[in-house]
Order: C-alpha cells, then sequence, then structure tokens
C-alpha cells in the first residue's frame, strides 16, 4: 500500500509533466512563421521593391522636381521680364518593365510620368524692380531609365536574390522636336571624363559589376559641366542645372548654363553650354539635373513649354 501511495504521489505527477512538455514541444516544430507579406514574393516583385529603396534612384526626383520658384539669375528685356523660375512635378505613373537576359541577369527599363507646372514670377513693365505676376504654364513629362539587375543567390526569397549592378542616366521631357541634347560631358575633379551620348544606354555602377561606377566627390569639390545640344531657335536658350536636392528636398540648388558657342546646322543651331557647380557637406546620393527650354517658354507668357531633361548621379562622401 505505502508503494502504490508512493507512485501515486510522485511518479504520476512526474509523467503528466513529461506527457504534456513532449506534446508542447510537437506544437511548437509545426508553428509556421508567419508571413511577412511586405516581402515580395516574385522576382520582378523583389527587383521593384529593390528600385523603390535604392538612394542612387530615388535622388533624381528630389532634385527634378524644384517644388515651384526658384532664384533666376539674370533679368531679359523681351516680352516679359521674369524674375524668378522653377518648376514643380508630380509623379503619376511609374512603370518597370523587365527583361531577363539570362539565368543571372535582368535589365529593366523605368519609365515615370510627372504632371508638372512652370511657374514664371515676372511683370510685364520692363522697369519694375519686383515681380507683379506670376505665370503657371502646366506640361507632361516622362523620363526613362535602365537598369541593370544581377542575381546573387537562388533560395525560396527572392528579395534576397537579386541586386541592382547598374543604372543608366535618365532622359525626358516633353518630347520636343525643338530642343534636343545630343552630348554631355562631366569633368570630375579626379581628372576623369564622363563623355556621353545616349544616356539610357550609359551605365554606371552601383553594386558588382565591371562598368563604371557612380561618381564619388568630396564636399566642396567642383564639377564642370558642358552640354551640346540643338535648338530650332537662334535665341539663347534657357539652359539650367539643379543639383544637391537630398530625399526631403532640403539643401537645392540651381544655376542657370552659359552659351559658349552657337552654330548653325540644318533648320536650327548647335550650341555648347557650360557650367560648375560645387558639391555641399552634406553626405548622400544625388543627382545633378540638366533641364533645357527654349528662351520663349520663360520669355512669352503664351508659349508652351518644352523641355528636354538629362541627369547624372553621384555620391559625396561622408
Amino acid at each position: 500500500m505505502k508503494k502504490k501511495n508512493f507512485v501515486k504521489r510522485f511518479f504520476m505527477p512526474l509523467f503528466m509533466l513529461g506527457v504534456l512538455a513532449f506534446f508542447a514541444g510537437c506544437q511548437d516544430e509545426m508553428i509556421i512563421d508567419p508571413i511577412d507579406n511586405t516581402e515580395p514574393t516574385t522576382d520582378k516583385g523583389a527587383m521593384e521593391k529593390l528600385v523603390e529603396e535604392d538612394s542612387s534612384l530615388v535622388s533624381f526626383e528630389a532634385n527634378y522636381n524644384e517644388d515651384g520658384l526658384m532664384d533666376f539669375l539674370s533679368k531679359i528685356n523681351v516680352t516679359i521680364y521674369p524674375f524668378r523660375v522653377g518648376h514643380r512635378m508630380r509623379l503619376v505613373n511609374k512603370t518597370l518593365n523587365i527583361t531577363f537576359n539570362n539565368d543571372t541577369m535582368a535589365t529593366g527599363i523605368l519609365t515615370k510620368t510627372f504632371e508638372g507646372v512652370l511657374f514664371i514670377a515676372a511683370s510685364y513693365d520692363s522697369s519694375a524692380t519686383q515681380a507683379d505676376t506670376v505665370i503657371e504654364k502646366p506640361f507632361t513629362s516622362v523620363v526613362t531609365r535602365k537598369i541593370l539587375f544581377i542575381k546573387i543567390a537562388d533560395t525560396p526569397r527572392p528579395w534576397l536574390n537579386w541586386v541592382i549592378g547598374a543604372i543608366s542616366l535618365p532622359e525626358g521631357g516633353t518630347q520636343s522636336p525643338n530642343i534636343d541634347i545630343t552630348h554631355l560631358t562631366v569633368f570630375l575633379p579626379n581628372g576623369d571624363t564622363l563623355s556621353i551620348d545616349e544616356p539610357n544606354d550609359y551605365l554606371l555602377r552601383r553594386g558588382r559589376g565591371w562598368w563604371r561606377g557612380i561618381p564619388w566627390l568630396h564636399h566642396g569639390e567642383s564639377v564642370t559641366v558642358r552640354v551640346k545640344l540643338f535648338s530650332a531657335y537662334e535665341n539663347n536658350d534657357f539652359v539650367t542645372l539643379t543639383y544637391g536636392a537630398d530625399r526631403r528636398g532640403f539643401h537645392r540648388s540651381k544655376k542657370r548654363f552659359e552659351l559658349i558657342s552657337s552654330t548653325p546646322s540644318g533648320n536650327g543651331f548647335e550650341k555648347v553650354y557650360e557650367q560648375t557647380f560645387t558639391t555641399h557637406q552634406y553626405p548622400g546620393h544625388y543627382h545633378a539635373i540638366i533641364n533645357a527650354m527654349p528662351s520663349q517658354v520663360v520669355l512669352d507668357d503664351a508659349a508652351p513649354v518644352e523641355a528636354n531633361t538629362w541627369g547624372v548621379p553621384y555620391f559625396v562622401r561622408p
């Protein structure tokens, strides 16, 4: 009797605890980790997320969108008299078309459509010392660039399998035949030169690869940009350089290019413009944006917006 009481008092509780622990362990093994709904489940989804989060790509819009009026660096005595000129851009559509070159490489064409408004603070009075009217001109701009993706792994999680290997320069505008950037030369402070004829085919290394890398600059360094373009108009075009804006749009600067030469060519003129900008002290990814417009766009209150835009990514070292 004493032996039976001992078993009931000590062995049975231990046995029950062991059984409970066994089933609890089995349940733990059967628990499935919750699915992270934010993680892409396809290769295309992974590439789209890479594009959304890549700093060198994201920096384009902060510099393309001037967020309204910016200083106009000189007053021109013609139809209207501008004091400040700038445009505000709103992204309205974005597509990423992907072609798989082989098992380890894919090419994406990123197309962005913007609704823009060109703001011109001006006066109709040639003797005015400040603007007394703001002219608004709506327009649509389409910008494209090429992105090269490289496969680095083969896991069940597409997000871990791909990286951005290289990106091209962005190019776009209003698709006007009257103004067209044909060549861009960038003189870097280390003596290197970028010479670009086709921005969407000029690849800059983002990660691993054999392409030329995105320019890395120190703060306070100067970069000279030379633009060759075709213009259907003899007058000096309105060609500007916007740069330095971070992802929140802070530290944006703008300069107007200086005309170096103009030569008659066919039904228009081949022109060369040049400007130099200096990097600021804030590290990070940026774009230098070249916008070219015929002069009447900012000097005639009724002239429609015609524009061609190229961009150059660069990185300011900490």
